[in-house]
């Protein structure tokens, strides 16, 4: 299968996934409907979730961010127009962690009633279960396929050990594959992913939808200094950045996205998008005018000495 052609009616996935783990957390029921609604307006349709978002929020519980989602989805009508992804694998309460039969099935069925839909278009082990044998979980994947509850499976958090030993299990049953691996993967956090896994990804055809695309913020331009994530929701993810690697990268976005007349984030993910291996950078946004900025990478092309200066500061 491939990864551009996952939606109904033969939709291709978006370049910019648009990011739900804010839904029903930084961002409320009506500016996360107002952000989904912009999205799609501006060419959008690819949107990511997760059941266990926002478990970490305290008084909830999880599944906020796909119950947010599936009443836009049933309020909007917009159902066709968009490719929802969603996650099982991580510490559910009610649920547990882990990718056995009885997990993904139920956790499938719970967030097809949250999202409120007939089938989840492209459904995540959100973590690698080595507990678990790779036979039973993709096997589970494989009947909600053939049920026709989940269209396509993907990988998260995993390596490319255990992600070339899914592979070949799928492929000696004759079941589902991952058809999508979801790395960290940004200017900032290159090594985990270049090399082994984007090798695997190339050799196999799989898609890749990156997360933490703009590096927990610290790619946005907000931040010139550590001081500056003060009492930010992701303060640690942007502070552990500010190192004279970091600052050599947040100089080389300024400078580009002076040059071509744009912002720092829209360069990022811009920087992200032109990577051969990528095929669409997920990111998150609390406002209509924050989203504006991530959606005009789509349009943005950096040219050869753009790629090259960024390339460079971020080495290493």
């Amino acid at each position: 299968m491939n990864l551009r052609a996952l939606g109904r009616s033969g939709l291709s996935v978006s370049p910019l996934c648009l990011g739900g783990n804010v839904f029903g957390w930084t961002a409320d029921e009506a500016t996360s409907h107002a952000l989904l609604d912009r999205f799609v307006e501006r060419g959008g349709n690819f949107i990511d979730t997760a059941n266990v978002y926002s478990s970490w929020v305290p008084g909830h519980v999880g599944g906020e961010s796909e119950s947010v989602l599936g009443r836009w989805l049933r309020g909007s009508g917009r159902r066709d127009r968009v490719i929802v992804a969603t996650k099982v694998g991580m510490d559910m309460p009610g649920l547990g962690k882990g990718l056995t039969r009885a997990q993904i099935e139920r956790g499938a069925e719970d967030s097809l009633r949250r999202l409120q839909v007939e089938r989840i278009d492209l459904y995540y082990a959100h973590e690698d279960d080595a507990k678990t044998p790779l036979e039973e979980t993709l096997a589970a994947f494989d009947r909600l396929v053939r049920d026709g509850k989940v269209r396509a499976i993907g990988a998260s958090n995993y390596t490319a050990e255990r992600l070339e030993a899914a592979l070949t299990t799928s492929a000696a049953s004759g079941g589902a594959r991952y058809e999508c691996l979801q790395p960290n993967y940004n200017l900032m956090d290159r090594a985990g992913f270049e090399g082994a896994l984007a090798a695997v990804c190339e050799r196999r055809q799989l898609g890749v939808a990156t997360y933490f695309s703009l590096a927990s913020g610290f790619l946005t331009g907000k931040y010139r200094r550590a001081e500056d994530a003060a009492g930010r929701a992701r303060a640690g993810g942007v502070k552990r950045h500010f190192t004279e690697r970091g600052q050599r990268v947040l100089d080389a976005l300024h400078a580009t996205a002076t040059r071509l007349g744009s912002r720092p984030a829209t360069v990022a993910l811009a920087w992200l998008m032109a990577q051969p291996a990528v095929t669409s950078a997920i990111a998150s946004a609390t406002s209509t005018a924050q989203l504006d900025e991530l959606l005009d990478a789509m349009d943005l092309r950096l040219d050869a000495a753009a790629l090259q200066q960024l390339g460079d500061a971020s080495a290493g």
